[in-house]
């Protein structure tokens, strides 16, 4: 059946309204590009949708230590920000230009894996994401806390994502996505890292993979290898092995579980060496 409705609400306050009547019947896009496909193929027939491209979510702003991104800010407007280089590298590799340009930085969130590049830099930046209902207001939720499983998270049917909260990073940035080519193509595996050294030893470590797993996830005993020992090359292949260990990679047209894992050895490696370069 085709769309019978269509919403553009022109505040958050009237997008919220328009899920608290409508859900959980009401599709809810921003710039499309992961649910157009799915209802142009048929695959998804949503009776009504609505659309948030003028619901005034498209802000990007420095508060104090903290970059705040509206949801719908687009993947291209995010590439002009300067205050956080690695979100710029994640941008660059999501898509072709008219993607970036409509794909929106909320939408992201919902991109299955191998897609979805962007979140593993938000996991690794230690973002936040802010959360709103019309009945229960505003949640801010640890993205780390966001993404339950393959195609799920933590939003609640009746609620909206609003925004990011990515505090400035303090120490150093390293951003690598693997493909079979070196543009527009599907990540067999993205790494994601920051690392905080002082006096020789590593005192804060955020690892993130994405395209190895159900969604993009941390490597929490990784990064556990990684905090309180010096980065130097034993640190860093140790920390390579156990990200490796710890990821879930699946089989699909573009890898096989082994090579996932194989690579994720050693683009973990890679990006760790290049921060201690």
């Amino acid at each position: 059946m085709a769309v019978q409705e269509y919403f553009l609400p022109q505040s958050l306050e009237q997008a919220l309204d328009l899920l608290a009547e409508h859900a959980p019947a009401l599709l809810v896009m921003a710039g499309g590009t992961i649910a157009m496909p799915l209802i142009n193929e048929g695959i998804s027939m949503p009776e009504k949708v609505m659309g948030l491209r003028r619901a005034g979510l498209d802000t990007v702003r420095r508060e104090n230590s903290t970059l705040v991104v509206g949801a719908t800010t687009t993947l291209t407007q995010l590439a002009h920000q300067t205050d956080i280089p690695m979100l710029q590298e994640a941008v660059r590799h999501i898509g072709g230009w008219q993607i970036r340009n409509m794909g929106t930085v909320g939408g992201n969130l919902f991109a299955p894996p191998p897609a979805g590049d962007l979140a593993v830099a938000l996991l690794a930046l230690d973002a936040t994401v802010v959360l709103a209902s019309k009945q229960r207001g505003q949640r801010a939720l640890p993205l780390t806390e966001f993404f339950t499983g393959f195609m799920a998270t933590a939003l609640a049917p009746d609620e909206l994502v609003t925004a990011l909260h990515i505090p400035l990073p303090r120490g150093k940035m390293s951003y690598i996505k693997y493909g079979r080519r070196h543009a527009n193509t599907p990540a067999i595996v993205t790494v994601a890292a920051h690392v905080v050294v002082e006096a020789g030893k590593v005192v804060d470590a955020h690892l993130a993979l994405n395209a190895v797993g159900p969604h993009p996830i941390r490597a929490r005993r990784a990064e556990q290898v990684l905090r309180g020992a010096p980065l130097n090359a034993a640190t860093i292949a140790e920390a390579a092995r156990e990200a490796a260990a710890e990821c879930e990679p699946f089989t699909d047209a573009i890898a096989t579980d082994w090579y996932r894992r194989r690579m994720t050895e050693v683009f973990v490696r890679r990006a760790l060496e290049r921060i201690m370069g």
